[in-house]
């Protein structure tokens, strides 16, 4: 999909680029979506943030042909949750990823995790 090789600042940047690799217009979607198309357009230009509903993003990416539980549909959910500055629910309800979370969040900072740390982190990453 060409619209996962570049790199977007936002979730509205990335849903706009869909539609246009799927030739959709702004008013197919939202009929689509059963969505307003001032609130998307504000949504595709940063200016409102993504849905926080599961329900409402399920139909956004409905709209843009994107099936729940593939890995489009992840990157979608997940440059959603960023740009809401959030942890996506489904990592949120795995105890093993949430023990792994400020291991993360210190090696993301530069801190370099203790041995035991980083062999726990690749392990989860490895296993999945």
């Amino acid at each position: 999909m060409k619209g996962e090789e570049k790199s977007f600042k936002h979730f509205g940047e990335y849903l706009k680029a869909l539609r246009f690799e799927k030739r959709i217009t702004l008013r197919e979607f939202c009929k689509r979506a059963q969505a307003d198309p001032g609130n998307i357009s504000r949504i595709e230009r940063g200016i409102w943030p993504p849905p926080q509903d599961t329900d409402i993003l399920e139909r956004y990416a409905a709209a843009v042909e994107i099936k729940k539980g593939t890995a489009p549909w992840y990157r979608f959910t997940d440059f959603a949750a960023a740009d809401r500055g959030i942890i996506p629910r489904d990592l949120l309800s795995d105890k093993e990823v949430i023990e792994m979370l400020p291991v993360f969040f210190r090696t993301l900072r530069g801190q370099r995790p203790t041995e035991k740390e980083m062999r726990a982190l690749v392990e989860k990453l490895r296993c999945g």
